[in-house]
């Protein structure tokens, strides 16, 4: 499969003269090859989308929703299409594409509730006989750059509320993971969409830095790495661009000794090794109190030596390979690292292999114990099926270390304490905090709220703020004196 752009309502062919490969994670079969776009194909984009913005945010917030609705039943109808091909370029298991594909087509769902969330508000009589009201009117040219781990889902963060709002939206999947992002854009194509309001860019830096500086480019959406965020950020904002940039993340669990422990331990499983680690919500580091450490680390050793690792695609696995071998090795060297810092290696997935695939970037579930929480494993976010295990006396030790982490995407606890949950969750800095939960993530009505080094900029994706961030306001005072009415 070699996908083409999508520009002004046609596939068309990049004027790119390289090519990346993308490959199956689990057999490193090469399963498409798409171009690197250029410069002028980003302008041809951007200036189609412009043109096609005109007439956009003049059709009604009512019309332009039911688009969404004819593309929400478009999902539905084509949901194991969606999930098998996500599986394939992602490598994570049918049901967690499945999972990942009903979260985005929830986002749909809400942002064909815009004609309410765009709603503004006025005042009478602000002085006699002066009225004033604000309303929220749409940016124009707008672009998102996503991430490989969810190449369904985030794409639906940003899309549905963009165009919804009035505006043109153009998206750069990640070049590891571009099908899934063609798929949805055929889609979409089906609904009727008028050429130019959606386009799709195949890429990399040179891409993204065209689309990020191009002057007719207003907003700029991203997830990725903390790294590229802030890069993003900087660049978007010193091109007068509005930003929100998604980064890293170093997610740390909570463990008191009141924790229920055979439901703690499942879901903290679920939260380190769903998605092979390879999400923005995955727990990374295990915060043991007292005498939770104990039964805790045998408990999530357990767990993790017995889940079934392979392909997504078949029966009964339970986790799938990382994206690349690059990511493997790099995955293994921050367990180096660990075990350099004194961190003992209680269940070691770096040497095993799935009988079938030993083509794939499989790495099994790893837990490390004894891990400082000043080293490198413990600060640094490893993005793979490894948890760290710190041990503290209690818990005001405990969300001392969660505060002085660079990262702010999610914090969670487990216990029975409604007292600790509490304290817990108006002390601790993090933008998503779960209470017996292993992975905080918000349902569409609410924002993605990233604090610290996981986010750069004011509004989130999801909800309303994506409704704010895609529309800006205007106030109109008005005063209409009766000696006017008078002539007419």
């Amino acid at each position: 499969m070699e996908p083409k752009n999508y520009i002004n309502g046609t596939w068309v062919e990049s004027r790119g003269t390289s090519f990346r490969d993308v490959s199956d994670p689990a057999t490193g079969e090469t399963i498409g090859r798409i171009p690197m776009s250029t410069p002028a194909d980003v302008d041809d984009a951007v200036r189609h989308a412009q043109t096609a913005y005109a007439d956009w945010r003049a059709t009604p917030v009512t019309e332009r929703i039911q688009y969404l609705f004819r593309f929400k039943n478009l999902l539905e109808e084509h949901l194991d299409d969606l999930a098998r091909t996500v599986s394939r370029e992602c490598g994570k298991t049918l049901a967690e594409a499945a999972g990942e594909l009903r979260r985005g087509i929830e986002n749909v769902e809400v942002a064909c509730g815009a004609p309410l969330l765009m709603q503004g508000y006025n005042n009478e009589d602000i002085a006699r006989g002066i009225d004033e009201h604000l309303f929220r009117q749409p940016l124009g040219v707008v672009v998102a750059i996503t991430p490989f781990n969810f190449p369904g889902m985030i794409p639906l963060w940003f899309l549905p509320y963009a165009i919804a709002c009035g505006n043109s939206f153009v998206l750069k999947p990640s070049e590891k993971t571009p099908l899934t992002a063609v798929k949805l854009l055929e889609l979409l194509e089906q609904t009727g969409l008028p050429p130019g309001v959606v386009s799709l860019l195949h890429g990399q830096e040179q891409t993204v830095a065209a689309l990020v500086q191009h002057p007719q480019v207003r907003a700029v959406s991203f997830v990725g790495s903390t790294q590229v965020a802030r890069e993003v950020y900087r660049q978007a904002t010193a091109h007068g661009k509005r930003a929100q940039c998604q980064g890293g993340a170093k997610n740390p669990l909570i463990i008191l000794p009141d924790a229920d422990l055979e439901m703690t331990t499942r879901i903290a499983a679920d939260s380190a090794f769903g998605c092979a680690g390879q999400r923005c919500l995955a727990a990374s580091l295990a915060i043991t109190v007292g005498e939770a450490t104990r039964s805790f680390s045998e408990a999530i050793c357990d767990v993790a030596s017995s889940r079934r690792v392979g392909c997504g695609l078949d029966d009964g696995v339970e986790m799938g390979p990382v994206i690349t071998h690059e990511s493997r090795q790099r995955i293994m060297q921050l367990i180096d690292s660990g075990r350099a810092q004194n961190a003992q290696v209680a269940v070691d997935g770096r040497q095993q292999q799935v009988p079938g695939y030993e083509q794939g970037s499989f790495l099994f579930p790893t837990v490390l114990t004894d891990v400082h929480p000043e080293s490198e494993l413990a600060r640094t976010e490893v993005f793979g099926p490894v948890l760290s295990l710190v041990a503290v006396d209690d818990i005001d030790q405990a969300i001392a270390l969660v505060n002085s982490a660079a990262y702010g995407n999610m914090a969670c606890l487990f216990t029975a304490s409604g007292a600790a949950a509490r304290k817990f969750r108006y002390a601790a800095r993090a933008g998503n905090i779960g209470i017996n939960l292993g992975v905080a993530a918000p349902m569409a009505f609410f924002p993605f709220s990233g604090w610290k080094d996981s986010f750069f900029g004011d509004l989130h994706a999801q909800g309303r703020h994506g409704v704010e961030f895609y529309t800006e306001t205007k106030i109109v005072v008005e005063r209409w004196p009766d000696q006017w009415d008078r002539k007419f």
